[in-house]
């Protein structure tokens, strides 16, 4: 089980830390490109959201701090080592810099989850995305996923 959670944190952080961390805004796709596009509208409100900003959320401490925060609140699940992870976590930095509507999808419910309640149980205030210096909704994703051995 250590292995399994070991292994999707490895894989999570080798994907954060291969992206830029200059100063320059980090392209992101549109809403309407993501793969779940369709199932996110049933679950939360994306009025308003952006995926394109001047500057992006920032966590306290940057995105290091955020995974290690994130793998140190999300619960451990009793699977097989073998067992293939596949879930997406959505969720929006809102403008006073609060993360609302949190969404897991996958193909495993109780990955998708613990995926949930591991960003639930982080109590800390972003600093929010601005576009011409003011703040604004932004979809923020996440993919969670492994490789079966």
């Amino acid at each position: 089980m250590k292995k399994a959670v070991f292994l999707i944190g490895l894989f999570f952080i080798t994907l954060l830390s291969a992206q830029d961390s200059g100063t320059k805004p980090m392209v992101q796709k549109q809403a309407t490109t993501y793969p779940d596009y369709s199932v996110l509208t049933t679950k939360m409100s994306l009025k308003d959201v952006v995926t394109n900003a001047d500057t992006v959320p920032e966590f306290p401490g940057g995105l290091k701090v955020f995974k290690r925060k994130y793998f140190e609140s999300i619960e451990t699940l009793d699977v097989k080592i073998i067992e293939k992870v596949d879930t997406r976590l959505y969720f929006i930095v809102e403008k006073s810099g609060y993360v609302r509507n949190i969404t897991a999808i996958g193909t495993n419910k109780k990955h998708a989850e613990a995926a949930e309640l591991g960003l639930r149980r982080i109590f800390a205030r972003w600093k929010p995305a601005t576009i011409n210096g003011e703040p604004v909704r932004y979809l923020m994703y996440f993919p969670l996923t492994s490789k079966e051995f």
